[in-house]
């Protein structure tokens, strides 16, 4: 049996409220519309933080140097961290006219004589996916020989966005690996989380509140993650999507099939760290984890405010612009307002209708939400009086023309800015560079220039 994906049943997803009132699916394929990363890209942002797990992408060897190590995730794996690796059939003209399905049996037993990993994930690409390659029968084959797992991932580019990328992601993992195994032993509180990739560490900024809580993360994907935790994951008692709403289709058949209730938050700035670890213990339902939990909320509260004090004046009446992705929109934006800087514009292009809802709730009525950023930017910048922008790499030419500040806050970003923790990484980041005068300076026409 094909373990396919139902692509319409992922593009009209009953968990979000928006489809409802919606005549189109969401993220619907547009021909040609893959600069914003395809669904391929997205099915390998989700899955390849499990370090100890080979990626196999069948296909043409562009298609791995697109997407091979896109972000800085971190993982505490003491074996082989296969991230650090790319693997690819490197399909050619041969292979298009003759199937690549041979190559692909080559590929994996190299893999799993010289490398042994826990699991493997093999990856479609737009090419194998139109010359029909087989990979659920040779992936069902390799399982049975070398008795590990191995997923098929039909996420091929063509298909759809990146959002649609990571939801064929989640799909592969609960047909072939959530529920294979059960776990040593289960607790009264534990959890999943699901979307957390820790880039840069973000996931480590608040485990360690929720250890001390007796919250035991079952599972992650996948940052951090282990194949033998994902397949247990089906024992959890409550999945907890950080940030990204792309894999609510994996918790809400979880909750059918498993009957584990799901919960969404943020771990950016203050207030969302906060909300969101008292969210997860009124979830679990339990008076005395409740009880502990405001008493460590009103604690490290405490410790951050005084922590933050030397910062405030010189945040003050400052103004920011925002131009990221996803729900980095509003999480950033959350975390910024938290600092006591205005946020007088964001951008909602690759963000899904959820996230401009809340970008939306964060900003105010008076806060832009910018479709067009490329073109909106430079232009909010003047109209609002901005102090600060913080984007991606590219707009820092547009910080440097306007003469203001400039932060790299996308996946390339070296510091996390996660937690309680985190908020001090960015408000040290954020005075350093309202205070760095190369911003002022670089922008100055040249002596000899009227």
């Amino acid at each position: 049996m094909s373990s396919k994906p139902n692509i319409k049943e992922l593009l009209i997803e009953t968990s979000c409220a928006h489809n409802a009132n919606k005549k189109n699916a969401c993220n619907a394929p547009t021909p040609g519309a893959t600069s914003g990363g395809c669904a391929f890209e997205g099915a390998q942002i989700s899955l390849f933080p499990y370090a100890d797990a080979v990626h196999l992408v069948h296909g043409p060897m562009t298609c791995l140097g697109a997407s091979w190590e896109t972000r800085a995730t971190q993982t505490s794996w003491k074996g082989r961290d296969f991230t650090q690796m790319g693997f690819t059939t490197d399909v050619n003209i041969n292979d298009v006219i003759f199937s690549g399905e041979k190559k692909l049996t080559g590929a994996i037993r190299y893999i799993v004589d010289l490398y042994a990993p826990e699991a493997v994930f093999v990856y479609s690409t737009c090419v194998t996916a139109l010359i029909g390659d087989d990979i659920d029968l040779i992936c069902k084959q390799s399982a049975d020989k070398y008795a590990i797992p191995f997923v098929p991932v039909h996420a091929p580019g063509f298909v759809g966005s990146k959002n649609l990328g990571s939801r064929l992601g989640g799909e592969a993992v609960l047909r072939h690996l959530i529920g294979t195994k059960e776990p040593d032993d289960v607790t009264p509180f534990d959890i999943n989380l699901i979307g957390e990739y820790n880039v840069t560490g973000d996931m480590w900024q608040y485990t360690h509140l929720l250890e001390e809580l007796g919250i035991r993360v079952l599972a992650s994907l996948s940052g951090d993650g282990r194949i033998s935790a994902i397949r247990t994951a089906h024992r959890a008692k409550l999945n907890v999507i950080v940030c990204a709403k792309s894999l609510v289709s994996l918790t809400r058949k979880m909750q059918e099939k498993y009957s584990i209730p799901w919960i969404s938050l943020s771990f950016y700035g203050k207030r969302d760290t906060s909300d969101g670890l008292m969210a997860i213990a009124t979830a679990l339902a339990d008076p005395e984890l409740m009880r502990r939990t405001r008493e460590l909320v009103e604690r490290e509260e405490a410790r951050l405010e005084e922590r933050l004090q030397p910062y405030r004046e010189i945040f003050s009446g400052k103004k920011a612009v925002l131009n990221t992705g996803g729900n980095k929109s509003w999480s950033i934006a959350a975390a910024l307002q938290d600092l006591g800087l205005e946020v007088v514009g964001t951008s909602v292009r690759k963000a899904t209708e959820d996230d401009r809802v809340k970008a939306r709730e964060y900003l105010g009525a008076d806060g832009v939400l910018m479709l067009n950023p490329g073109a909106e930017q430079a232009k909010l910048i003047d109209e609002k009086g901005a102090h600060l922008l913080l984007a991606g790499g590219r707009s820092l030419y547009t910080a440097i023309k306007k003469g203001i500040a400039f932060i790299d806050v996308n996946q390339e970003k070296k510091k996390s800015y996660g937690g309680y923790t985190g908020l001090l990484n960015l408000a040290e980041d954020v005075k350093n560079a309202l205070e760095n005068p190369v911003f002022s300076l670089a922008g100055r026409s040249a002596p000899w220039q009227k």
